[in-house]
């Protein structure tokens, strides 16, 4: 716990001296164009509430000629006396003899108080002052607070200095306005005397009028010459400027000043410099300093910045005007703007890098020549595989890498191509840097001008030794897959992405008994039944399309005349890229596993009707309770309308309405009566629209006497709007009554709960409607949920085990799946889906009936 309070400490002393740093490093934002005085100010004010300082003291020497800089701040329970002079002293002292301004620390009294001090000098050898604080902490001054005090006085010797030169700058301003404003003056007085003489003149000299006539006429002249250059100057497609020979500004044209945004006023002198970006101002400085002392014309690339503040290259260029006796009288200069140049060069020495690295890393050796086959570079690829210098391989140097045995042939071939301007594609053997010769591909293209004319040759070598090694493995593989394949219990065939056979074991050639070649034409011939080639054919069309496994069962006629049925799989073999390179397809003999699936599903069909048949027992007092309905309503109906007929008068209109009641119960008997044959007699399944809803209803209103005997809880949840299913509606009931009977077995020994039963309706996602049947029965073990639907399988005393495995058949053959689940609480549910998609196939006709 003291190791997390100290941590926890040690974090919050961090973050204070972080956020201290962060104030202290903002402070020269504020000392933008501020006076020393000011600037001491403020470091102090910061220092006293940042460190928690009872005091701070800061003496800054100034330049020659200037008082220092002297500022003290007190906390506020603090009153500033001779206390804090005799400290502030005394820490000056002892600053001074330290070795390098080291700081000074020291123990003091403060109206009684025991507190801590600490001086630190500003510059390296304290030649600009000391900085002094004091603090009653016990800790004071500790390593944070000694960081943030040294970073303080750094920027406050930053400040100063910039200070100290703007100060300077103002100073050589003000003296260069005051000397202009003198010369000024003098010039004005001049030419007020020379006015006054002119006057006396003008009385006595007529002819000096009409001199200085002409010459005020020379003088607009002279000034319409000068606003008429301006207009020039102004015109020019770049920016144009004159300085004096001292190199301060004397004129900077219209574009310079719309560009920079800068006034006339604020760019006078040396205030040109605001425009120039931070980083390239001091190298232009030092330029511009050098051509001032050497009077040469010049020029230096710096950015400057625009109005809206983006920076961008201009191309400044100088150049000195000199008088008659070769002095410079003014230095005349351009600045072009060259920032898309400037970044078109970069982009291109960035590109021409990429792209030598690019070729030096490539896993190829490449090489180029000239046109007449000189070579003048080769990457660092392959000189790092020969071990030769660039300088030995150069010209025709290469060839000693060449194997012996190719040389020969392959400078022979390479000066052939040179000739004839044709694309190098050749093989031959290259010496390691160990020795060792390994085979390469030699490709080289030549580069074209517009005329035709080759200008280069570009070229690579690739090794290719492990390909020429694989391909003879490659030749033995294919015999050993050859003996393999022919070996196969079954017929394999290989194809092309498109579909194309192009290779088959020798069990196929001796099955079908005919070539490869009169096989590749198998869709247009009699090899596949004529009632499965549509079929067939659409599902492996369907598969090399989509790249999908290819699974179908079809019939295959035998040399000897006889068709056998077959399983046939086919795989994709596909590259790196996910690309079919071929199709594996086996073909399985199943004619005997398909006669016997047959016969199972005629073996499942009587079994079904077994079921049906032994259901008759159950179903009889529901039939009876069904019929007997109907029965009675035609009885009473009857009477009821001879009652009526009989009346005087007779009542015909009420006649009428009850012998239509009669015809309805009657209708409703005889659809009771033709589902019983219906259930109970073998037929072929029926494909029709059939509501589950209404399906459900008939099947619950046949079941619900025997549910109320059994004190069954009969609930239903049938979904509204429910799609029609295409079945056989007969079979599909057949299921609804098996699961509706299981529900009601499993739950007979129930004594300790409700006996509910619940059947619901609902559509997927998936395009199924499917039908839950759920209990609260006894429910079955999980490890039984897959044997419940084997035929024969029970787990009722006296049950057959074929119901479930009947209905199972009936819903698959409907293109559906039976299934069951335990529920969270007893009992367990069997539910089944079936699509509602109008489309399905007709139904197998071998659906158990």
């Amino acid at each position: 716990m003291d190791k997390q309070r100290e941590n926890s400490a040690e974090v919050r002393d961090l973050e204070r001296c972080i956020n201290n740093l962060v104030s202290v490093l903002a402070l020269p934002a504020m000392w933008n164009s501020a006076s020393p005085d000011q600037i001491v100010e403020t470091l102090c004010d910061a220092l006293l509430d940042m460190l928690d300082l009872e005091f701070v003291h800061a003496r800054l020497t100034q330049p020659p000629g200037a008082a220092a800089v002297e500022t003290t701040r007190v906390a506020e329970w603090c009153e500033p006396g001779l206390e804090f002079r005799t400290i502030c002293d005394d820490l000056a002292r002892e600053c001074e003899v330290r070795p390098r301004g080291q700081p000074t620390t020291m123990q003091r009294r403060l109206h009684g108080d025991k507190i801590s001090t600490v001086s630190l000098p500003v510059g390296f050898e304290g030649e600009m002052g000391m900085v002094a604080a004091g603090s009653g902490r016990a800790d004071f001054p500790n390593r944070a607070d000694r960081v943030v005090l040294n970073v303080a006085v750094n920027e406050a010797v930053i400040g100063m200095q910039q200070a100290r030169m703007l100060s300077e700058q103002k100073r050589v301003a003000e003296e260069l306005e005051r000397r202009v404003k003198a010369r000024t003056a003098e010039l004005a007085l001049a030419n007020e005397a020379l006015r006054n003489e002119n006057a006396e003149r003008r009385r006595g000299e007529g002819g000096l009028l009409r001199s200085e006539a002409a010459l005020q006429h020379a003088l607009g002249e002279i000034r319409k010459s000068e606003a008429k250059l301006r207009q020039v100057i102004d015109a020019i497609p770049a920016l144009a400027w004159c300085n004096l020979p001292d190199g301060t500004n004397e004129f900077l044209s219209k574009g310079w000043h719309e560009y920079t945004g800068l006034s006339p006023e604020e760019s006078h002198g040396w205030g040109w410099q605001a425009a120039f970006h931070a980083d390239d101002l001091p190298p232009l400085m030092k330029k511009w300093q050098e051509l001032l002392i050497s009077g040469d014309r010049g020029e230096i690339e710096a950015r400057l910045r625009r109005h809206d503040g983006i920076y961008r290259w201009f191309l400044i260029r100088v150049a000195p005007f000199r008088d008659d006796t070769g002095r410079i009288a003014r230095w005349y200069g351009t600045s072009t703007d060259i920032h898309d140049r400037k970044l078109a060069e970069e982009a291109l020495q960035s590109s021409e890098s990429r792209l030598l690295k690019i070729i030096n890393t490539m896993p190829t050796a490449a090489w180029s020549t000239r046109p007449d086959g000189y070579c003048d570079f080769l990457n660092q690829r392959w000189l790092d595989y020969t071990g030769i210098t660039a300088e030995e391989a150069q010209g025709w140097g290469w060839r000693d890498a060449i194997h012996p045995d190719d040389r020969a042939a392959l400078v022979e071939y390479w000066q052939s191509c040179l000739a004839s301007g044709t694309p190098v594609e050749t093989e031959a053997r290259m010496r390691r840097f160990d020795g060792t010769y390994r085979w390469f591909i030699f490709r080289a293209n030549p580069l074209r001008e517009e005329s035709g004319a080759i200008v280069r040759w570009y070229g690579a070598n690739i090794d290719i030794e492990d390909r020429r090694q694989s391909e003879e493995g490659l030749r033995e593989s294919e015999q050993r897959f050859r003996l393999i394949v022919d070996g196969i219990a079954g017929l394999v065939a290989i194809m092309s992405p498109s579909g194309e056979l192009e290779v088959v074991n020798n069990q196929v050639l001796t099955y079908f008994g005919k070539s490869v070649e009169e096989l590749k034409g198998w869709a247009m011939s009699d090899a596949v039944h004529p009632a499965d080639v549509a079929a067939t054919v659409s599902a492996w069309t369907r598969s090399v399309e989509t790249a999908t496994v290819y699974d179908t069962d079809h019939r295959l006629l035998r040399a000897d005349g006889e068709y056998r049925w077959f399983h046939a799989r086919g795989l994709p073999l596909r590259d790196a890229e996910g690309r079919v390179l071929r199709w594996y397809i086996l073909l399985t003999d199943i004619n005997d596993r398909k006669q016997a699936e047959e016969a199972l599903a005629r073996a499942r069909a009587e079994l079904a009707q077994v079921a049906r048949v032994t259901s008759l027992g159950v179903l009889t007092a529901s039939i009876a309770h069904e019929v007997n309905q109907p029965l009675s309503g035609i009885v009473t109906n009857a009477s009821t309308c001879l009652r009526m007929l009989s009346g005087n008068p007779p009542n015909i209109e009420g006649a009428r309405e009850t012998a239509q009641r009669t015809i309805r119960d009657g209708n409703r008997a005889s659809e009771v009566i033709t589902r019983l044959r219906a259930l109970f007699r073998s037929k072929e399944a029926a494909a029709e629209r059939v509501d589950l809803n209404d399906a459900a209803r008939e099947v619950i209103a046949l079941s619900l006497p025997e549910l109320q005997n059994n004190r069954i809880i009969l609930q239903h949840e049938l979904a509204e709007n429910l799609p029609a299913v295409r079945g056989d509606r007969i079979q599909l009931q057949q299921v609804i009554l098996n699961l509706l009977h299981n529900a009601s077995d499993a739950m007979s020994d129930v004594e300790d709960r409700p006996r509910q039963l619940l059947i619901r309706t609902e559509s997927d996602h998936g395009g199924n409607v499917r039908l839950i049947v759920q209990d609260t029965g006894i429910g079955f073990a999980p490890e039984t949920v897959d044997r419940i639907f084997e035929s024969f399988y029970t787990t009722k005393p006296d049950g057959m085990g074929i119901g479930l495995s009947v209905s199972r058949s009936i819903i698959e053959a409907h293109r559906g799946r039976l299934w069951a689940t335990p529920n969270d609480g007893p009992g367990s549910s069997v539910a089944f889906s079936i699509p509602c998609d109008p489309e399905l196939h007709p139904l197998g006709s071998d659906v158990p009936g």
